[in-house]
């Protein structure tokens, strides 16, 4: 597309953003998810919220570099980052460092609609030519592919939750309203204290 933007290409997605981050979710463990702002933080407690969930509220461009921390403090646990194409575009750099220390417990997902969600559903730049997995590849990542359809998705859900990493996948989804519908606390102290105490034990 020679970075041309195309505006309506990600109306045609057959995947919801919604239903991906509950399957994502349905056997998850003890895996320590890392939610960036937004979409995902919604959708993350709509599939049950969890003390081992952090969410992101407005962090943006931390989720990956929150995620590789997770993983390298807890190289026995798998350690789940997902978040949308807006996010991941701003906290590129995080690719770079994720790679260069290669935590074999990482998985990034990005639930790529090509669009600004919270702003007002603008075009990000991944509805031109920019390519997230492939600039993961780039980086140094273990593995990193693009998903566009069912059988892709469901194909992946075993790397995706066990794979040597650090992984990368971006899950292609349609460009839809969705309603926020379930909020965790928007606390930062009561989400840290929450999530240290699952993870730790009390202190």
């Amino acid at each position: 597309m020679n970075g041309t933007l195309d505006r309506d290409r990600a109306a045609d997605y057959p995947l919801h953003r919604r239903a991906v981050v509950a399957e994502l979710l349905a056997e998850r463990g003890d895996m320590l998810v890392v939610a960036g702002l937004g979409a995902p933080v919604w959708d993350c407690t709509a599939a049950g919220d969890h003390p081992l969930n952090f969410p992101l509220w407005g962090a943006m461009g931390g989720a990956a570099a929150m995620g590789l921390g997770l993983a390298m403090a807890q190289p026995d646990r798998r350690v789940l980052v997902i978040t949308g194409d807006g996010e991941m575009l701003m906290g590129l750099g995080a690719m770079t460092t994720i790679a260069s220390q290669r935590p074999d417990n990482l998985a990034v997902v990005v639930c790529d609609n090509e669009r600004y969600g919270e702003t007002g559903m603008q075009l990000t730049h991944t509805a031109g030519s920019v390519d997230l997995p492939a600039m993961a590849l780039a980086a140094g990542f273990e593995s990193a592919s693009a998903i566009s359809s069912d059988n892709e998705f469901k194909a992946a859900l075993p790397a995706i939750r066990s794979a040597k990493g650090p992984g990368f996948w971006s899950i292609k989804i349609k460009a839809e309203s969705n309603p926020i519908g379930a909020m965790p606390p928007k606390d930062g102290v009561t989400l840290k204290d929450r999530f240290r105490a699952a993870l730790l034990g009390p202190t």
